[in-house]
């Protein structure tokens, strides 16, 4: 697939979480837990007296920062642990280069700015839950065109002999291994 450029035309504005939970920095970790708890969340954006976006608490930043250190989740200050500087994208970035600058950064989630105010969060599991869309689009694209796109052999039983392959391909919705689809072809 390397001479094929598809843009997806994906925005993180399309896929982003919004509006973001937040909390002030001088809320408690244990407000920060119940608020993740409550709206299913695993990050939580601070911000300061100004309503500022500083910084952004995880899960883990709890877990390695407030549980591991035996601290008191009502005595600690989300401004303790949070961490910062916060990474962040405008809302018509293509979930691609949101992706790769995830990926480069070693991070999951980026807050989303649009002229300085905080309007949402996208993570990489918002971009991983659209993926198998988009690739049923590409592939949809490519057969339009007229682009052949081989898909990669799987590994498992064909759906005709009941056979293991580790060369089934699909084949009218059928995996099939490489003799039954020999066989279909000679028909």
């Amino acid at each position: 697939m390397s001479g094929l450029k598809v843009k997806a035309g994906v925005h993180v504005k399309d896929i982003m979480s919004s509006p973001p939970i937040t909390v002030n920095d001088m809320d408690t970790v244990e407000i920060v837990a119940k608020l993740m708890s409550k709206h299913k969340i695993g990050s939580i954006v601070v911000l300061d007296e100004e309503g500022n976006p500083i910084g952004m608490i995880t899960e883990r930043d709890i877990v390695t920062r407030v549980v591991a250190e035996n601290a008191f989740p009502s005595k600690v200050k989300a401004s303790d642990i949070m961490s910062r500087p916060l990474i962040g994208v405008e809302p018509e970035t293509d979930i691609n280069e949101a992706a790769r600058k995830m990926s480069k950064l070693k991070i999951r989630r980026l807050v989303v700015m649009e002229k300085g105010k905080l309007v949402g969060i996208v993570s990489s599991k918002d971009i991983v839950s659209i993926t198998p869309a988009l690739m049923e689009i590409i592939a949809e694209k490519a057969r339009i065109t007229g682009l052949a796109i081989e898909r990669p052999a799987m590994l498992g039983y064909c759906d005709v002999c009941g056979q293991w392959s580790e060369a089934l391909r699909e084949v009218d919705g059928k995996y099939l291994c490489e003799d039954c689809r020999a066989e279909l072809e000679s028909e």
